[in-house]
């Protein structure tokens, strides 16, 4: 009980204010010696009084029975009657008795006091005879005496003494709380300085109002405010010094950031230019060749030729990532599509190098970018097929508990080795054919690049790309996508044997001389009625000598004279629509990377493919939008 107490003491301690506590201070002793005085003067003060009540009763007495002696000597009963009067009559007396030896009562009168039995006092006092003192009491005096007026006197004085208590204590404590505020102002301003100090404020000092212990303390804090505040303005002016050359050096960096994407973006399009001619050129040169050697040669120049596109489109991805220029565009979509889309991409690829690529059909849906979903698949398939020697690489899609996709991609590759498995995402950190070098060679090597460019696209869809890889055996890289519903989508399949674009009507639009020359050759050798234009006014004097709309135009999106694909294509859609012809399937084939000149694209609906385009995912492209074309007529 004693511990609860002095806990309970200490609490209530710790929430009084210091002018509180000074009060208290001050008050305690100035009470407890006020209430020690009173209790003390009270009492010596009614211990008198009872005192002076007892000696007049005993007067009293002693005189009633030294006047009685002779009259009850003498049994003179009207003097004793009389006697008893006289001393009835004086103050405080209520009752008196004149009493024989044999305690036969001579004389009785009431007296003008009155009170309660409690109150009286009663004195009895022996009659000798004055001249014979040593013979027997000749009767006794019985003599009642009223305390009424004392005991009035004693509450009175006991009333006056503690209103003194009272006015002494309320005095006390206006003094004792005046000089608490007193000694307490100091330090309350010191504390308020303090506060304003902590917000920030700039020049903060109290007034000096004491010479002696507060008034160093006062002093001590305006000079360490003081000094706070110089400190203070240092360091602004330092912040600000480096703020302005920390935005001076991050304008820089943007600047480069984003001069090197826009070199980037331009050498990936020009570059892509000659590729893109190349392809056409060695696809054409392919397609009546007979000699092994000589497509041996051609093989190894497309091959050449596709390794070169990859690089390029891993540096721009990467640049496009650091600059924050990928933005993600969220929609559900199926994940066959997906995979039937990267087959097409790499179907190719892994016949040639004699393996198996094999996209496992699912009906499942995500919620995902799919743009940025295909370039991660793209990237860990080809990365898979380039060290894969022999066997296949497996895409595989799972359903997980937590209402998730996982998918997987396999390979039958080398393998990586532990230390190097930490490693791979890094930027241009490279693994050799056996899973334990930093280099690869050969034409199918790559910048180290893809899986640094495969993590980031992976952390802006709020994923990782996990690794698990067993050296000599081959890895698997996983992630992980929302799912949501199935939703029903008509599936418009291509058949491989009507890839048939014999007889078609294709103009093809592009600044390149290289290019219309080469695909000019391929769509011929492949049965089609072909015109070529450099600019809109090649391609409105191309098609005049058509009597009708062409069946499809294939055109660039960048034209010579800052002149724009979409711009030919409205132009054309414009003159076949004068004679109510509807408009014509096209196809958009550009090298452009930067994300406003494909949005421009996305908005106008046009199915685009990128540079260089090989020869079957043109044939596909071609089939799929003239297919798409007449089901919409």
């Amino acid at each position: 009980m004693s511990t609860g107490a002095n806990s309970w003491a200490v609490r209530l301690w710790g929430h009084t204010s210091l002018m509180q506590r000074l009060a208290f201070i001050a008050l305690v002793p100035t009470l407890v010696t006020a209430v020690l005085l009173v209790v003390m003067l009270t009492r010596y003060q009614l211990i008198n009084l009872r005192s002076l009540a007892q000696i007049t009763a005993d007067t009293i007495a002693i005189q009633a029975a030294s006047i009685s002696a002779d009259p009850i000597r003498n049994m003179q009963r009207r003097d004793l009657k009389r006697i008893a009067e006289s001393i009835g009559q004086l103050p405080h007396v209520t009752h008196v008795q004149i009493r024989a030896s044999d305690g036969e009562i001579l004389a009785e009168s009431k007296g003008n006091g009155s009170g309660r039995p409690n109150d009286v006092l009663t004195v009895v006092r022996d009659v000798k005879g004055s001249d014979q003192p040593l013979q027997p009491t000749l009767g006794s005096v019985v003599v009642d005496v009223s305390m009424r007026e004392a005991i009035a006197t004693e509450r009175a004085s006991l009333r006056n003494a503690l209103i003194a208590l009272a006015l002494a204590l309320f005095i006390t404590g206006v003094i004792g709380w005046r000089a608490a505020h007193w000694i307490s102002a100091p330090l309350r301003h010191l504390a308020s300085a303090m506060q304003r100090l902590g917000r920030g404020d700039r020049r903060v000092e109290v007034e000096v109002t004491d010479q002696r212990e507060i008034g160093e303390l006062q002093r001590g804090f305006n000079a360490a405010a003081a000094t706070l505040y110089d400190v203070q303005r240092g360091m602004e002016q330092e912040i600000e010094h480096a703020t302005v050359e920390l935005a001076r050096k991050n304008a820089a960096l943007e600047a480069a950031s984003v001069a090197k994407a826009r070199f980037l973006a331009a050498a990936s399009h020009d570059l892509r230019q000659p590729l893109y001619a190349l392809t056409l050129f060695s696809s054409s040169l392919a397609v009546d060749e007979r000699d092994p050697v000589r497509l041996e040669r051609i093989a190894h120049i497309q091959e050449c030729v596709a390794a070169l596109d990859h690089l390029f489109s891993e540096l721009l991805d990467l640049s496009r990532l650091e600059t924050g220029a990928m933005q993600i565009d969220i929609s559900e979509f199926s994940l066959d599509q997906v995979f039937e889309e990267v087959s097409r991409n790499f179907r190719m690829i892994a016949e040639q190098h004699g393996l198996r690529l094999i996209m496992r059909a699912t009906h499942l849906w995500v919620r995902s970018d799919r743009t940025m979903l295909a370039r991660i698949l793209n990237n860990l398939v080809s990365n898979a097929l380039r060290y894969t020697l022999q066997g296949g690489v497996l895409v595989v899609a799972r359903r997980r508990l937590d209402n998730t996709v996982r998918v997987d991609v396999w390979d039958t590759g080398s393998g990586i080795e532990p230390e190097h498995q930490a490693r791979v995402f890094d930027e241009f950190y490279r693994v050799d054919r056996n899973g334990t070098g930093e280099h690869s060679s050969g034409p199918r090597r790559g910048l180290g690049l893809g899986l640094a460019t495969v993590q980031r696209l992976a952390e802006l869809l709020d994923t990782r790309v996990q690794l698990k890889s067993t050296p000599g055996r081959g890895s698997v890289f996983s992630f992980h996508l929302p799912e949501v519903p199935a939703q029903h989508l008509p599936h418009r399949a291509i058949d491989e044997a009507a890839l048939d674009v014999s007889g078609m009507r294709v103009l093809v639009i592009d600044d390149e001389p290289a290019i219309l020359s080469g695909i000019r050759y391929l769509l011929r050798s492949w049965g089609c009625d072909v015109a070529v234009a450099a600019d809109r006014t090649q391609a409105l004097e191309a098609v005049e000598s058509w009597s009708r709309a062409p069946d499809i135009v294939i055109s660039d999106l960048r034209l010579r004279d800052n002149e724009s694909g979409l711009d030919v294509l409205a132009a054309l859609d414009r003159h076949f629509l004068r004679d109510g012809v509807p408009p014509f399937p096209r196809l958009l084939i550009t090298g452009e990377t930067r994300s406003d000149s494909l949005r421009e694209i996305m908005a106008a609906k046009i199915t685009v493919l990128h540079k260089p385009v090989s020869p079957e995912q043109l044939r596909e492209a071609m089939v799929s939008v003239w297919t798409a074309a007449q089901h919409a007529a």
